[in-house]
């Protein structure tokens, strides 16, 4: 499937998970833009125009949920879905994740099939802040309702 058209930033300071993000992702037809922390993201973002952002929850320096929380306060990035993507699954990390303006919400390991549905949800389907467990999803990815 080619989705040429469709661009996502990947924010992950793990050179590793990096790798594996963006291959599902290039996989999957995408073009992906890297940055490795939340200050190299903005700078990206000044140029590149994503379509979603990939956001890892811990990175160094600004955390992903201060940098998503920054992010939709602003015009033009606050209707970009974000989905994070965390190994953070502890009781609450999902809804602080949410409530901090995240879209969806995925955790690590990457379940591969939940992961390229929940992306392509939200840029085919316009998913919007939607609990994946409402389409019978079983597994860690998660979207907001």
């Amino acid at each position: 499937m080619i989705r040429q058209d469709k661009k996502i930033l990947i924010v992950e300071d793990n050179p590793l998970n990096m790798e594996l993000l963006k291959d599902i992702l290039e996989a999957q037809g995408y073009q992906i833009v890297q940055a490795y922390n939340s200050e190299e993201a903005i700078t990206l973002l000044k140029v590149a125009k994503p379509d979603l952002i990939v956001m890892d929850i811990q990175l160094p320096g600004m955390d992903g949920l201060t940098l998503t929380r920054l992010l939709k306060e602003k015009e033009g990035f606050k209707n970009i879905p974000i989905v994070a993507v965390t190994a953070h699954t502890m009781k609450g990390d999902r809804e602080k994740a949410l409530a901090a303006g995240c879209n969806g919400y995925v955790s690590k390991p990457i379940n591969i099939k939940l992961f390229t549905a929940t992306i392509a949800d939200f840029l085919f389907k316009g998913t919007k802040l939607k609990d994946s467990r409402d389409e019978g999803f079983k597994g860690s990815n998660e979207r907001k309702s």
